[in-house]
């Protein structure tokens, strides 16, 4: 049963195209994750979804009397609420009282670890609001969740437990989250937007990594061939049609369809040199460092010294006094006993939690020449504007103002104006959070050739596998121990319950597409045909008519999609024509491969 339905959907925001004709549909049982670049439209299409934001054009179609619970990247409360009360559902949304949750409020808010719970809300951090708005989402009863990044300024455990709350969750979820691992443990399907259009995948994170490379080797392929085909069909075209048959005009028309094809877009690329100041031999040295609040210890008798080089995760639960440390590295804060030694040429770029504050009438590449003109390279040089074109902030953009930009582009935008002033020691405090894989993939691969030593906060445990060689990790009581290895290591090393897919992430779907015969496609077809110099009589009789089968196909698909439109509130029938629909669109490019083989080995055999 089809829970959700969105066709012909197009739509615009701040005078950019998000969408573009793109279709969405919610199966029973599915769990579906939404990724793409920053500013594709991840939180508008769950906006739609979600009935809180209307399309420019297309129809939104729901199954009678669905519930959806929505959780906003950027959640708001009515100022002067207390953590109790704002993590109670709605009354509107529940048919008793908003009290009879709260026993249940209260557990999730601990296993979260909100406390004082009578506090007002207006003094919590952004963070914690996340945590309560997730609660108050959990807690009101619906068929399909939409989260919007759920795992954000959420601690490893707190994700693991909510990892394990959705993966057991009945109803259908949509989410957009840039956390690996959990999109893997939880979801089985991948929607991906790009360039307007939406992608589905069945499958979970690796098994779309796996199937988009092909998708856009596809792609390519199929440019390559179109190439080809149209070349042929120019020098027909140009020999004039042999006759005005109902059967040349579609021949025609199918030149013209060729002709004026979009090719694929090539991805941009977030691609980044390492860049970095020398570094000398020394660097930063912490000193028997000690730092309390309040009474309330968080580092203890620490000491350490940071090599070139190093590669350093650092973990624990949310409060413990990470952001401390890395505060105390970098200067803003002192300890309270305890001395930070750093070397005359240590040059710090910090990538903190909240971005700087951006003036948003500015321009984007005023801003990011603020930091500087040009810079060097490993290549030679670049200036600001191909530097953020590298960045996924094509030409047009970026004389946009800074206000135009999405959260995530903002977020993007902050670190390349750090990495832009080229500092030799890296401090990230949970650099995942509202960066879309691209960029964190792009980032990983950066510090992959980085020279000078990295220093990371963050709760994405792929993240940490991937970039660091040693974990600090806050016990408690101030303690921080060490770890060698990433954050998988780390796990094994302490004891701890692994509850994520681990090195083996993937394999079943590896092994499974593996074990499964090889299927006939558009590319393989002729796989083990031997080439041929004449056409068969068969291949002939074939040829002579395949044209007016495409018609025919192409006309079938026409109708059915009027149907689609017409019955789009009856979802066994919606069901019905859409399971039609694909097979129509199937045969088609079924039937488009085959009259391109034998339009080419027809012109083989006149030569």
């Amino acid at each position: 049963m089809t829970l959700i339905s969105i066709e012909h959907l197009t739509h615009t925001y701040t005078g950019r195209l998000l969408f573009d004709d793109a279709s969405f549909f919610l199966n029973e049982n599915e769990k579906a994750g939404i990724i793409g670049i920053n500013g594709t439209g991840k939180s508008t299409l769950l906006k739609i979804i979600a009935g809180i934001e209307e399309p420019d054009q297309g129809t939104v179609t729901t199954a009678q009397n669905l519930r959806t619970g929505y959780l906003p990247q950027t959640p708001l409360f009515d100022e002067g609420i207390c953590v109790l009360d704002a993590a109670l559902p709605s009354k509107e949304d529940i048919s008793g009282e908003p009290s009879a949750f709260i026993p249940q409020a209260k557990n999730l808010l601990g296993k979260l670890g909100i406390t004082g719970l009578a506090q007002n809300i207006s003094n919590l951090s952004g963070g914690q609001r996340k945590s309560i708005a997730l609660v108050r989402t959990l807690l009101t009863p619906a068929d399909v969740l939409i989260l919007d990044e759920p795992t954000n300024h959420l601690d490893s455990a707190m994700a693991e437990w909510l990892e394990e709350y959705l993966a057991n969750y009945r109803g259908g979820l949509i989410m957009v989250t840039h956390d690996r691992y959990f999109l893997d443990s939880v979801t089985n399907r991948i929607v991906e937007i790009d360039k307007g259009s939406l992608y589905n995948y069945n499958c979970n994170y690796p098994g779309f990594i796996e199937r988009k490379a092909e998708r856009e080797e596809i792609e390519r392929a199929t440019e390559r061939k179109r190439q080809s085909i149209l070349r042929t069909e120019i020098a027909w075209m140009q020999r004039g049609a042999r006759a005005r048959s109902t059967k040349q005009k579609a021949h025609i028309a199918r030149y013209e369809a060729l002709r004026d094809a979009k090719a694929p877009v090539t991805d941009a690329k977030a691609q980044i040199s390492s860049v970095s100041s020398r570094l000398g031999k020394t660097t930063i040295e912490l000193n028997n460092i000690n730092k309390a609040f309040n009474g309330n210890t968080v580092i203890k008798d620490f000491s350490y010294i940071f090599l070139r080089g190093s590669r350093i995760g650092i973990t624990g639960a949310n409060g413990c006094g990470k952001s401390t440390l890395m505060n105390i590295i970098y200067g803003n804060l002192q300890p309270d006993s305890g001395e930070v030694t750093t070397g005359q040429t240590v040059k710090t770029g910090y990538f903190a939690q909240e971005n700087e504050t951006m003036d948003n009438s500015m321009r984007v590449i005023d801003y990011i020449r603020e930091g500087g003109e040009v810079i060097k390279t490993n290549d030679g040089t670049a200036s600001a504007s191909v530097m953020l074109e590298r960045f996924l902030f094509p030409p047009e953009q970026q004389h946009s103002l800074i206000g135009r930009l999405s959260g995530g582009e903002k977020r993007r935008l902050y670190l390349l104006r750090i990495l832009m002033e080229a500092p030799n020691v890296l401090l990230l405090d949970e650099p995942t959070n509202d960066l879309d894989i691209t960029t964190l993939s792009i980032l990983e691969d950066y510090l992959d050739t980085f020279d000078g030593i990295v220093i990371a906060i963050s709760h994405d445990r792929y993240f940490l596998d991937r970039i660091a060689t040693r974990i600090l990790s806050f016990e408690g009581n101030g303690i921080i121990k060490q770890y060698e290895g990433g954050y998988t290591d780390y796990l094994n090393a302490s004891g701890r319950k692994l509850s994520v897919t681990d090195a083996g992430i993937g394999t079943k779907d590896a092994a499974r597409q593996q074990d499964s015969p090889k299927k006939t496609n558009r590319d393989n077809w002729k796989d083990g045909q031997e080439k041929k110099k004449k056409m068969s009589y068969n291949e002939q009789r074939e040829y002579e008519t395949i044209e007016d089968d495409i018609a025919k196909l192409e006309e079938e698909l026409e109708e059915t999609e009027k149907e689609i439109l017409k019955y789009s509130h009856d979802f066994v029938k919606l069901n019905e024509l859409s399971t039609k629909k694909e097979e129509l669109a199937n045969n088609i490019s079924e039937k488009m491969d085959r009259w391109m083989y034998l339009e080419e080995l027809a012109q083989e055999t006149a030569k």
